[in-house]
């Protein structure tokens, strides 16, 4: 349900002054349980806004720019001396009231300030120059410092709020996909599945390894709380990363920090790369945006298999009479052809029109067909019918304002997206709330908090399992099953009348041997799923002179979520109910001392010392049913048939207190020198060896400040920077506990793990080298920035093999090396740019290198997941971290080879390296072209290389669905005909002396699958090149928004978002599909296809 919030504004003018005081704020039904906290940040908008009301006559005028002459709002008009000032409107214009002898001074982000005496004049119009060099571009960087560009000495580069909204995603983090070189985003196709994000390859072996995220100095959690069988594709659901409640509306920009330089003063958190995220700040006068948007989402059906339609239900069996089932079927005492009901392959008999037998409807007593033969054909509706037009939309207001004593912002957004899959919707309300209030001079207050509810419904069922429809659609299927008689027969009487009985010749058959009706499965068997969140801080920034700043500091993310999975009474599976709950809080106490003075003519000083506490902690506490339901339909474990077990409850607090510093000097504006300090205690790491020192060291040179005689020459800069950051050790690595495992009858039962913890443990170390270049010409028009980065991770916490007579299979240790080393690149260009036309382009590409240096002692493979067809992903001395390994071809002179049978001759040993989960390279190109009011941009994001295991193809080859299997054979013939009818195959390879092989085979159940072939051949490369994004903008003219009253601007969109995978390898699939966050990746099952997204959407400007 949607929060209630009712604010009420009492707006007196009394002249010039503006008096706006807020009375009263209400929130409902957003349930928090630590109000103590929430009352630390409970002041929120406290702001009395006032002006002065000195006045003579007032000045008016427009602000232009001098490249193309366009209208520039939001400069900032102010009296030069005084605090008084106001900006421009969105058409350029500007009214200021000003006494005798004033100033103008006019000031706006990319352009040169310019100071106006006014004089008698009472009409001023002022062209701002651009500041050529975009080096001196503000940058937000760790702890929230800003740092001018032509001084950072390390790589960030920072993505517009605007570039993430331009196709009005509820997932931000996604958005960043292409745009950003070093980061690796990927993304499922589940609706509101979590997103991987990884910047600079993966430093961990079995740690986290995604980004830290950062919002207004709050850390934002953003743990992945998939279960261990979800993300290797033995069922579940993909409940997404908690990143995601971050409105996208809400933000500025992101900075993404790339190597340990840049992150250093996280510390011991610090090593996968940080995301700055700074929000929305109220522009002085009173504003409101409002956004509103409707989203059409339909599959793309080059992600869903081709099915065959000349064969029906089977295993290439006679069964009891020519490929069918033979029984009376209609009580008439004669036997009647079946169809195989329980056979879930469609290497049956061959379709003929001619041919009435009984199919699945055929016993369904409800049904047209009860007790009737049909003709003997392939369905009208294939499983790609299954899926829905997924109608989605988003509501976006925020109201905002300032003056000279304190600034406000109250914004909401609704974002209710609904899945391609019937019974699916996530849907977002958050509100976000922030404000400042100077006290005096000397002393400002913020405060910030954004409170949201997700509540899911019917998540996509993941892997293999039957709460994965696409797992059946994709592996074992019948083409002669229609899927829209699937429908009727569900919505008739909302019962599970499958295709899949499990023997139609008697009632106690007539149930579902492997799987339900489609319908049954997402109406009855689906998850429901609700998170409660508020992060948010309050601050108060105490400047006690010029140069010297102090800031004190909270900080909380706290949230509660509850995830419940049923199983319907007279599903395929035992009935059943569970629920996850989890609470999850951090609280971060920060003060910090910030030091900024020239000491001398040529010298600047930035200095900075402070002290951060971290409290954090999850509670989690879970439980099922047992032994299926007693009543039907009552989800609850108490309604467990058989004997409960005890509840699964875990706590895991964790605290760290560090100290940190940082010095940089800057030498005439072109040298700057930068380091850090940070000193970690951490309560994860043993008591006597808990402290540990993070350092880095920068250098930067503006060596453009020294050529001055080229004029197509803007800027120059050369970086380099050394780091060292960590990781700490999970909670509850160092002492040993015994777990409990269920009761034997009364017997209560406690056992030693398998792992065995270890007190002597060190946080894992990445070190960091990094070197870059930064230029750009002809006026900002081109320009580059290319960085080449090799970072190592030391001290690895992993799981080591132990001897069975300890007790443990495996004990953890600090082994391991992982190397990763790379180049990253990023182009911008103006091609074309004049009063009324402007292309402009941004590309990026990064290579990154992964390379497994060693392992614990002599091991030389540590096994990070195993999966179903024999597959397995490793970190493999010597290899890319991540290598998937199975079973391949024996090789003859490099070509596969076939044994006498004809059939292919497979190795015995599942070790063999048959893939690499990493890219070769990624990149991305953004166009956008501007004429006049229109706006037109396209994304192109691109993946080279990567290896992806489809289990889809490994089961759904053998058992006959895709078209593949049924195609002709080099002689023309059916190649499912016999080998004596002219049918049959002849495999690619060679035969045990290297000739070409010659020998026919059967084409028979499993031949193009995982029966007759190794996990080798379903290993394919997941290249793809994909049009990820359009935009199409048309902004009201001045002359019409003029006429429209109060309004400011209004913008119509159309945009699209994953419209078109121009290549691809995998076949049926999206190469990106996969089935979670986390390490584990290179791994597809039941594979969903992708979801192409065009929308509309109207923004308002007031």
């Amino acid at each position: 349900m949607v929060p209630l919030f009712f604010v009420h504004f009492v707006c007196i003018y009394i002249g010039k002054l503006l008096i706006c005081q807020t009375y009263y704020i209400i929130f409902s039904l957003i349930k928090l349980n630590n109000m103590k906290k929430l009352l630390l940040l409970g002041v929120l908008v406290l702001a009395v806004f006032s002006t002065s009301m000195a006045q003579t006559r007032q000045v008016t005028g427009k602000v232009t720019a001098s490249e193309d002459g366009a209208a520039l709002p939001g400069v900032s008009v102010s009296l030069k001396g005084s605090s008084r000032g106001t900006t421009t409107a969105a058409d350029g214009t500007y009214k200021i009231t000003v006494g005798d002898g004033a100033a103008i001074t006019f000031s706006f982000v990319g352009y040169k300030p310019q100071t106006v005496s006014v004089g008698s004049q009472s009409s001023i119009n002022v062209v701002l120059a651009s500041d050529a060099s975009e080096l001196n571009e503000v940058v937000v960087t760790a702890l929230g410092l800003t740092r001018t560009k032509n001084s950072l000495p390390y790589a960030a580069q920072q993505v517009k709020g605007e570039e993430l909204t331009r196709v009005r995603s509820g997932n931000a983090i996604q958005a960043l996909s292409g745009k950003v070189a070093g980061l690796q985003i990927i993304q499922g196709n589940a609706i509101g599945g979590s997103t991987n994000v990884v910047v600079r390859g993966n430093k961990s072996l079995t740690g986290n390894n995604q980004a830290l995220f950062v919002v207004d100095g709050v850390p934002v959690d953003n743990s992945n709380r998939n279960s261990g069988n979800q993300q290797t594709g033995r069922g579940g659901y993909d409940y997404g990363n908690a990143a995601s409640d971050i409105n996208p509306d809400d933000i500025e920009n992101m900075t993404v920090l790339k190597g340990a330089a840049a992150t250093a003063l996280y510390g011991s958190r610090a090593s996968n790369g940080v995301i700055m995220i700074t929000t929305k700040k109220a522009k002085r006068g009173l504003g409101l945006t409002i956004n509103a948007g409707l989203t059409v989402g339909t599959i793309d059906k080059t992600t869903m298999p081709t099915y065959q339609n000349q064969y029906g239900a089977g295993y290439s069996d006679p069964y009891q009479k020519d490929g069918f089932f033979y029984f009376d079927a209609n009580g008439d005492g004669t036997n009647d052809y079946v169809v195989p009901t329980s056979e879930d392959a469609s290497y049956g008999v061959k379709f003929n029109p001619s041919l009435n037998v009984y199919h699945w409807d055929s016993f369904d007593p409800a049904g047209p067909n009860y007790l009737k033969a049909r003709p003997w054909v392939a369905a009208a509706n294939t499983p790609v019918t299954f899926y829905e037009t997924a109608i989605s939309n988003n509501t976006n207001i925020m109201l905002d304002g300032a003056n000279d004593k304190g600034t406000f912002k109250l914004g909401f957004t609704r974002n209710e997206e609904r899945g391609t899959l019937p019974n699916s919707v996530v849907t977002k309300n958050i509100v976000n709330l922030g404000g400042s209030y100077k006290i005096n001079d000397k002393l400002t207050a913020n405060a910030a908090a954004n409170f949201s509810i997700v509540d899911g419904k019917g998540r996509y069922g993941s892997g293999y399992s039957g709460g994965n429809v696409n797992q059946n659609f994709r592996q074992w299927y019948q083409t002669n099953v229609d899927i829209q008689d699937q429908k009727s027969a569900y919505f008739r009487n909302n019962q599970n009348v499958t295709w899949n009985w499990a023997d139609p010749s008697s009632a106690a058959g007539l149930k579902p041997i492997y799987t339900d009706n489609y319908y049954w499965t997402r109406f009855q068997n689906y998850e429901t799923d609700t998170r409660t969140r508020m992060f948010g801080n309050a601050s108060l920034d105490y400047k006690a002179t010029s140069y010297l700043s102090f800031l004190g500091r909270i900080t909380v993310d706290s949230y509660n979520e509850l995830q419940e999975e049923r199983t319907a009474v007279g599903s395929q599976s035992v009935a059943g109910y569970s629920r996850v709950d989890r609470t999850f809080n951090e609280t971060n106490y920060d003060l910090m001392a910030n030091f900024d003075k020239d000491v001398i003519k040529d010298l600047n000083v930035k200095a900075l010392a402070g002290l951060n506490l971290r409290k954090s902690y999850t509670r989690t506490i879970s439980a099922a049913t047992n032994g299926g339901l007693i009543v039907p339909g009552l989800y609850s474990v108490a309604n467990s048939k058989g004997t409960v077990a005890a509840a699964s409850e875990g706590y895991s607090p964790r605290e760290v207190f560090g100290m940190f510093g940082g010095l940089t000097l800057t030498y005439k504006g072109f040298l700057t020198l930068d380091g850090t300090i940070r000193r970690d205690k951490s309560s994860t790491l043993p008591v006597e060896n808990n402290q540990y020192n993070y350092y880095s060291g920068s250098l930067s040179w503006l060596f453009s400040h020294h050529i001055q005689d080229l004029p197509w020459l803007t800027s120059g800069k050369l970086r380099a920077n050394w780091a060292t950051v960590g990781n700490d050790a999970p909670w509850g690595a160092i002492k040993n506990v015994y777990d409990q495992p269920a009761p034997f009858g009364s017997t209560i039962l406690f056992s030693v793990p398998s792992t065995q913890n270890n007190p002597i443990l060190k946080p894992e170390q990445t070190q960091s080298r990094e070197i870059g270049l930064e230029m750009a010409f002809l006026q900002n028009r081109l320009g580059f920035d290319a960085t080449y980065y090799q970072s190592n991770t030391l001290d690895q916490i992993l799981p080591a093999a132990v001897s069975a007579a300890t007790g443990f299979s495996s004990s953890y240790v600090n082994a391991g090396n992982i190397e990763n080393k790379g180049v990253e690149l990023s182009v911008y260009a103006t091609p074309i740019k004049t009063a009324d036309f402007s292309w402009n382009v941004n590309a990026n590409w990064t290579k990154n290198e992964s390379l497994v240096l060693s392992l614990y002692g002599g091991s030389q493979n540590l096994q990070l997941g195993s999966f179903q067809g024999g597959v397995s992903l490793n970190a493999t001395v010597g290899q890319p971290y991540g290598v998937l390994q199975g079973k391949t071809w024996v090789l003859v002179n490099g070509e596969k080879s076939v044994k006498s049978n004809g059939r292919y001759n497979i190795t015995t040993t599942t070790t063999n390296n048959i893939g690499n989960m990493n890219p070769d390279w990624i990149g991305g190109l953004n166009n956008s072209f501007k004429y006049k009011n229109v706006t037109f941009s396209f994304l192109i994001d691109v993946k080279k290389g990567g290896n992806v295991f489809s289990l889809d193809q490994y089961y759904g080859a053998a058992t006959g669905v895709y078209e593949e299997s049924a195609a002709l054979n080099d002689k023309g013939n059916p190649s499912r005909n016999a080998i004596a009818d002219g049918g049959g195959v002849i495999m690619p390879g060679v035969k045990a002396d290297g000739t070409p092989n010659d020998i026919r085979v059967e084409n028979v159940y499993g031949t193009y699958g995982y029966a007759y072939n190794p996990a080798a051949a379903f290993v394919y490369d997941a290249t793809f090149v994909k049009l990820r994004e359009a935009n199409l903008t048309y902004s009201l003219p001045k002359s019409i928004v003029a006429k429209l009253g109060g309004v400011k601007g209004v913008d119509v969109s159309v945009f699209g978002r994953n419209l078109w995978i121009i290549k691809k390898y995998v076949p049926y699939a999206d190469p990106e599909e996969n089935l979670s966050s986390g390490n584990i990746q290179g791994y597809q099952s039941g594979a969903y296809p992708t979801t192409r997204s065009i929308g509309f959407n109207v923004k308002l400007l007031f």
